[in-house]
């Protein structure tokens, strides 16, 4: 659809009439797992939903097979080479094939990849947006400003970005916000007796009184188009403040789960030991992975989210079990918190952080610090449960396939 100034989008219903055909567009097959719920939210109402993912084997691809999802192989790349144009144009052709009623696409490159293959095709899109990384460049804000007007709705991932499209010049009817979210049936410490945060701590090492920190986050390799030479999640800054924490209390433990993303970003990862002497303080565990992080999460005191830039990230899961977190002013992190259950601090801020640390530290201390863990897991089933988030992006596709255009 073609938008213009003088022409106003209303939609009709908040359900489908029909049957719809959806292709959902990733440009991994191995991250991307929070499109779960939502594709599974669309095929319980009915709808018939195929996944185009790169070949080859992948987390998300089994996970989609092995839930009876159909999935198609693509190639896009999206570089300036003539294999760009040869890609597009076999995606263009594959979704001509799959005759969709609508073509949603997560992560910048899909949406890039999508809005130039479905050029005059009769589909809708909806350009979903995990999180606002890619707006922190101005030649990307540039390029979004002209592009978001291929999209006929884009659904936030979080209120942030949805500010930032507005910025762009995008209409407030067409940037619905719903959260990738957080399955708070699976991320519940509710039933947990006291010996299981125990025994956590034991196998983690970590003594049954100390002050546990976490973060957990992938390291990504620094991006050349955004924050040059800086990892994003804001390991850098977690460590750095860390030290300064740590010359005024000993009984504390800060625990780092998350290995590099891509060989760089594990390259990115092991500077940051070097750098910051991880190996050399016992005061500090980084595991690059668990085969289940609620055990990490039941055994914390409080959950650190640095980055530079961020929707919501860890900060949701953290919350859904119960642990209140720190998290910068980056993105749509401080719609995770409010001032019951944790705080915010200005992001690249070591200082502002140690200083947030000292705070959690007294009430830890004080034996209030687990009344903001509880505010946290309240805000997390209020409005973060990725279940019914699910719902309200089948919702926006089901109203936008009924989208009528009116001058």
């Amino acid at each position: 659809m073609t938008s213009t100034d003088e022409k106003q989008v209303h939609t009709q219903g908040t359900q489908a009439s029909r049957q719809l055909r959806i292709v959902v567009l990733m440009k991994t097959n191995s991250g991307g797992t929070w499109i779960l719920p939502q594709v599974e939210a669309m095929r319980a109402r009915g709808h018939e939903v195929m996944v185009v993912l790169p070949p080859g084997p992948g987390r998300l691809t089994s996970e989609l097979r092995g839930r009876g999802f159909k999935v198609f192989e693509c190639l896009f790349p999206l570089r300036p080479a003539p294999s760009t144009l040869v890609g597009l144009a076999r995606l263009r052709r594959l979704i001509r094939r799959l005759r969709p009623d609508i073509v949603q696409y997560h992560l910048i490159a899909s949406a890039y990849a999508a809005r130039l293959a479905t050029v005059g095709l009769p589909v809708r899109r909806v350009h979903s947006v995990a999180g606002p990384l890619y707006l922190d460049s101005p030649l990307i804000r540039t390029a979004e400003r002209l592009m978001w007007r291929l999209d006929d709705v884009i659904v936030n991932g979080c209120a942030n970005a949805a500010a930032r499209y507005a910025a762009l010049g995008c209409p407030p009817n067409r940037l619905p916000v719903a959260t990738y979210g957080v399955d708070t049936s699976r991320f519940d410490p509710t039933e947990t007796a006291p010996e299981q945060r125990a025994a956590a701590r034991a196998a983690l090492g970590v003594a049954p009184d100390a002050f546990l920190v976490i973060m957990v986050a992938y390291a990504y390799p620094p991006k050349r188009l955004v924050h040059r030479g800086r990892g994003i999640k804001g390991h850098d800054v977690l460590l750095d403040a860390w030290r300064m924490f740590r010359e005024k209390h000993e009984n504390c433990h800060l625990l780092l789960v998350g290995g590099g993303w891509t060989q760089a970003g594990e390259t990115y990862r092991r500077s940051l030991i070097d750098r910051f002497r991880v190996n050399e303080d016992d005061s500090i565990t980084w595991l690059t992975t668990v085969p289940d992080v609620r055990p990490c999460y039941l055994a914390a005191d409080v959950s650190v989210s640095p980055s530079l830039s961020e929707s919501h990230g860890a900060a949701v899961e953290a919350g859904a079990m119960a642990v209140p977190s720190i998290v910068s002013d980056a993105g749509g992190l401080p719609e995770t918190v409010d001032a019951h259950s944790g705080w915010v601090v200005p992001r690249d801020d070591p200082p502002a952080l140690a200083a947030a640390l000292n705070n959690a530290y007294a009430e830890f201390i004080a034996g209030t610090l687990a009344g903001r863990g509880s505010a946290a897991r309240q805000r997390m089933v209020d409005q973060f449960d990725n279940r019914r988030t699910a719902e309200q992006v089948t919702d926006v596709c089901e109203q936008v396939a009924a989208l009528v255009v009116r001058q």
